[in-house]
């Protein structure tokens, strides 16, 4: 007797490419992600991050490949959307209606009854108070990304695809909203998000996708990507330029960028005394060199600098 198949991805594209103009926004994509876990869309600005959430909710479609959600094939109007919360390009209300009629505008137009299961809760998290009475026009921009979220949020979607959503939140509203999401994905909903604020993502995500001028770099558990400290070590140096030309060209180096005035070097075959030595025979000054214990920062930067050094 034959094994049940594993379910779908909920999350998944395949061979996914999409350019504008000569622009190659998003080249040749694919990954997954399944139900309860966070996954972090991470990369440069222009890595091709928005480009793949706009195909995925439909608001783009792909010169080659496929997006689907819950198994189903992605467009504009796909009843599956019904299911997503989306946050993508920014905070676009009614500015002479207040915050809860262009939320109920918003509703109205998936044509279904008022109010949304989720809408006190949604509410609670957007923290706007007696301003959700106000008209949009006098909303500052964290005021507006805050509506966004209750929009998203409203719904209780199984699916949540967001860029950027901490955006203009101040510090206790990011953290309200990460255990917001958490919460959300115990319960077994999916999460897409981006973000450049990696030390909040290393807090919130369970799994990472890396991405680099439209291509995949990396992808997987995050307790995988941040597995990989052994071997990695911060040099402080009296000439880091130099220093970082050096620890290049060492034996049994993998990756070496510059980071708060400190050299991250991963040589996992390399003990930390040769580094010094090869620093101390080119005539560099360490001043001290310890090993790195690794955060998703120092996992990002080793993986867009060796994929950067390989695309020379």
């Amino acid at each position: 007797m034959s094994a049940p198949a594993a379910p779908a991805a909920t999350i998944r594209v395949d061979d996914l490419s999409k350019r504008y103009g000569r622009q190659q926004a998003v080249d040749q994509l694919t990954f997954a992600v399944d139900a309860g876990q966070i996954c972090a869309l991470l990369g440069p600005n222009g890595a091709g991050k928005t480009s793949t959430m706009r195909m995925l909710v439909g608001l783009s479609t792909p010169d080659t490949g496929t997006a689907r959600l819950a198994g189903e094939a992605v467009s504009l109007g796909a009843p599956v959307l019904r299911r997503v919360g989306v946050l993508i390009d920014g905070p676009a209300f009614v500015p002479h209606l207040s915050g809860i009629k262009n939320l109920k505008l918003l509703w109205a137009a998936a044509r279904r009854t008022w109010p949304p299961r989720g809408l006190d809760a949604a509410l609670d998290l957007a923290g706007l108070g007696a301003a959700i009475d106000r008209k949009v026009k006098g909303y500052s921009m964290g005021m507006k990304q805050r509506l966004m979220l209750a929009q998203a949020l409203m719904r209780v979607p199984d699916v949540l695809i967001l860029d950027e959503p901490a955006n203009g939140l101040d510090p206790a509203e990011v953290r309200a909203l990460r255990e917001h999401l958490a919460a959300l994905a115990r319960a077994g909903a999916t999460v897409l998000l981006s973000s450049h604020q990696l030390a909040e993502v290393q807090q919130l995500a369970t799994h990472i996708v890396v991405i680099h001028k439209g291509r995949l770099i990396s992808t997987g558990p995050l307790a995988d990507a941040l597995g990989g400290a052994t071997g990695t070590y911060r040099i402080q140096t009296d000439d880091l330029d130099r220093a970082l030309t050096v620890l290049r060209e060492a034996p049994g180096v993998t990756a070496v960028v510059a980071h708060n005035g400190e050299v991250i070097v991963t040589a996992p075959t390399v003990p930390a005394g040769e580094l010094v030595q090869a620093l101390v025979g080119a005539r560099v000054g360490v001043i001290a060199a310890n090993p790195a214990h690794q955060s998703l920062e120092d996992a990002y930067l080793a993986m867009t600098e060796r994929h950067a050094d390989a695309a020379r």
